[in-house]
């Protein structure tokens, strides 16, 4: 039997039928790595990094996140803020950009999911990404430095949650807690008892009072903007003067955390 009738009874045996689509895949990836490498010195910056998007938006489409993990040669994290064991894995890889893209989208979603339940959490963790993105962009750092930075970020939201941990706090009440303590003086002056406990009233008091349809009922709005600003003047939060705009500024992001707060319970429950 010649090697073109040897290759025939592969290519037609009952196991390489099953995993043609996967061989198939791994070698457009294979194919699309090796030209990049080809190209690679004589491109921009730019150009390296749109060509690193177009493998992972291929990928994506083409078959499950998961694949582009294996395409790159490394294991899907294992839990939702990524384990040091992974990170660690992405920064000894030897194509950094596409370790940065990686990780960068990892984060991206990681932080858009946090940000639909804790609004504090959500903002600040979204701008230490963007600014981190943006000095690498400016070529103010390189990759190796970005990935650094990205990993301690993946850390200190994890972080987040081991904080939340030791209060004793679900992520709900935890997002209570960030926006109450998001004003510069109410940790130092209330402490973190006082407000985890009021953190915990306007949890019980807002899920309590928020119903399907409530965004489309002003009357249950007005309700639920009474409910908190009573339960802010029960502990005097914020311990601000009344008449400065850090006072008006505290009190609305609390009133806004708690919409959103309102928004995801009605979707999840």
């Amino acid at each position: 039997m010649d090697r073109r009738q040897r290759q025939m009874c592969i290519r037609d045996s009952p196991r390489a039928l099953e995993i043609r689509d996967d061989l198939a895949f791994f070698q457009a990836i294979k194919a699309r790595f090796a030209k990049f490498d080809e190209t690679t010195k004589t491109r921009t910056n730019e150009e390296i990094e749109t060509a690193i998007r177009q493998i992972i938006n291929d990928a994506i489409i083409s078959s499950e996140v998961v694949d582009v993990f294996d395409a790159a040669g490394i294991r899907k994290p294992d839990i939702s803020i990524l384990s040091d064991e992974f990170l660690a894995e992405i920064q000894g890889m030897e194509r950094k950009n596409l370790a940065l893209e990686l990780l960068k989208r990892l984060l991206a979603n990681e932080i858009k999911t946090r940000g639909q339940m804790n609004m504090v959490q959500g903002r600040k963790f979204s701008e230490m990404l963007a600014e981190a993105v943006k000095r690498y962009q400016n070529g103010l750092i390189d990759s190796a430095k970005i990935i650094e930075e990205l990993i301690q970020l993946a850390k200190d939201i994890r972080a987040a949650d081991e904080r939340g941990d030791k209060l004793n706090l679900r992520q709900d009440e935890l997002a209570f807690y960030d926006a109450l303590a998001d004003n510069p003086n109410a940790e130092s002056l209330l402490g973190d008892q006082i407000l985890k406990q009021i953190a915990l009233e306007l949890t019980k008091s807002v899920r309590n009072n928020t119903s399907i349809d409530w965004q489309y009922k002003q009357s249950v709005q007005a309700k639920l903007r009474v409910l908190v600003k009573r339960i802010l003047r029960k502990y005097k939060y914020p311990p601000d003067d009344p008449t400065t705009g850090e006072y008006t500024i505290s009190v609305n992001k609390v009133l806004d955390q708690a919409t959103q707060l309102a928004d995801y319970w009605t979707k999840v429950n």
